[in-house]
C-alpha cells in the first residue's frame, strides 16, 4: 500500500446483488467483491454475513484492518443516517435494521451508513459527472427510483437522513399503486421495472410488433433496454412506449429542475445505459417544456459516469 495510505471500503446493498469493494483516496477501486442477496435469510443474518465476507475478502487480500479507516455502507430505502439504522425499505424487505452496530461488531471496524441513491450522488459529486458542479440532482433508474441532491456543494439528505426521495414523488394523481403505499409514485412510470411493465402490456395489445421478434416470443426476455432497442428500429409500439417514458420521466426531471435549479441533472440506473437514446429526447423535452426556459438558466440531463461502481464508491465517501 503506497505512502501508508489508508484505504476504506464501500458497500453497496442491491436488491439481486451485495457488492463491497477497496477504494482509496482519489476514489479508485482497488478490488472489489459481489454475491447474490439471499433473501431465504433474516435481514440480520444478511448484514451479519455481509461482515463475514468482508473480513473473508480482507483476509484474501491480505489487507490489513488497521489500514482500512472505516466501512461505508449505500441501502436502498428509509435510512436513519444519524444511528445507521435501515428503519425501512420497501424492496428489500428490511425493517429497523441496525446496519451500522451490525457490521461494526462483525468487522471491529467503524462504519456510517446512508441511502443508497444519496451515497451515488456524493461518489458522482466528489470523482464523476458531477465533480464540477455545486448544484446536482441524481437520479437512479432501476428496481425503483432512486433520488440524490448535492446543494451548494454539500450532500443534502433532510431530517434523520431520510429526505431526496424523489422517485416517491407524486406524477399521476390517483395512479399506479407503488410498493411504499401510495399512488403515482414517480418510481410506478420511470423505473427499469416500470419501463419492463410497460413494454409487456404493450406486446400484449400488438402481437404484430417486432418487440415479439426480438425477445424471440418469450416475453420473459423483455428487459429494460427492449423497447429502445426495437424503437430504434422504427417500430411504432416500441416507439410509444419509449416516448411514454421519456414524458413521465421528464415532467419528473421538470419538476426538480424547477425546485432546486441545479447545475445539472445525473441519471444512474439500468436504464442510464442507453445513452443518447434517452438523453437527447429527454433534453429536448426538458427545453420545449421547462418553465421560464427563456430566462432560466439552462438546465441539462446527462448520464452519471461512474456506473455499477457508483454505489461502491460513493459509500466510501461517508467515511472521512
Amino acid at each position: 500500500m503506497p505512502n501508508n495510505e489508508k484505504l476504506k471500503i464501500g458497500v453497496d446493498i442491491g436488491g439481486t446483488n451485495l457488492k463491497f469493494g477497496i477504494v482509496n483516496r482519489e476514489g479508485k477501486i482497488l478490488a472489489k467483491c459481489s454475491y447474490k442477496f439471499n433473501k431465504t435469510i433474516s435481514s440480520t443474518e444478511v448484514v451479519k454475513g455481509l461482515g463475514i465476507e468482508i473480513n473473508k475478502f480482507l483476509v484474501t487480500n491480505k489487507i490489513d484492518k488497521k489500514d482500512i479507516s472505516g466501512i461505508g455502507i449505500g441501502c436502498p430505502g428509509s435510512i436513519d443516517s444519524t444511528k445507521g439504522i435501515c428503519d425501512y425499505s420497501n424492496n428489500l424487505k428490511f425493517n429497523n435494521v441496525p446496519l451500522v452496530d451490525l457490521i461494526e461488531k462483525t468487522t471491529g471496524l467503524k462504519a456510517k451508513a446512508a441511502n443508497d441513491a444519496n451515497v451515488a450522488c456524493l461518489g458522482e459529486a466528489r470523482f464523476g459527472s458531477g465533480k464540477n458542479y455545486q448544484n446536482i440532482v441524481f437520479l437512479t433508474l432501476g428496481t425503483g427510483v432512486g433520488g440524490g441532491l448535492v446543494l451548494n456543494g454539500k450532500l443534502y439528505e433532510g431530517k434523520d437522513g431520510k429526505g431526496a426521495e424523489l422517485g416517491h414523488s407524486i406524477i399521476e394523481l390517483n395512479g399506479r399503486k407503488c410498493t411504499c403505499g401510495r399512488r403515482g409514485c414517480l418510481e410506478t412510470y420511470a423505473s427499469a421495472t416500470a419501463l419492463i411493465k410497460d413494454t409487456k402490456e404493450a406486446m400484449k395489445k400488438h402481437p404484430e410488433s417486432h418487440l415479439w421478434n426480438y425477445v424471440e416470443n418469450d416475453i420473459d426476455k423483455v428487459g429494460a433496454k427492449t423497447a429502445f432497442s426495437v424503437a430504434s428500429e422504427g417500430d411504432k409500439t416500441a416507439i410509444e412506449v419509449v416516448n411514454n417514458f421519456i414524458y413521465y420521466l421528464g415532467e419528473g426531471i421538470l419538476n426538480f429542475i424547477n425546485i432546486f435549479k441545479p447545475d445539472i441533472v445525473l441519471l444512474g440506473g439500468g436504464v442510464s445505459y442507453q445513452g443518447d437514446s434517452l438523453i437527447n429526447p429527454l433534453n429536448e423535452y426538458i427545453k420545449k417544456a421547462h418553465y421560464g426556459f427563456g430566462d432560466s438558466p439552462k438546465v441539462s440531463v446527462a448520464v452519471a459516469s461512474l456506473g455499477n461502481d457508483a454505489g461502491i464508491i460513493g459509500a466510501s465517501c461517508l467515511i472521512d
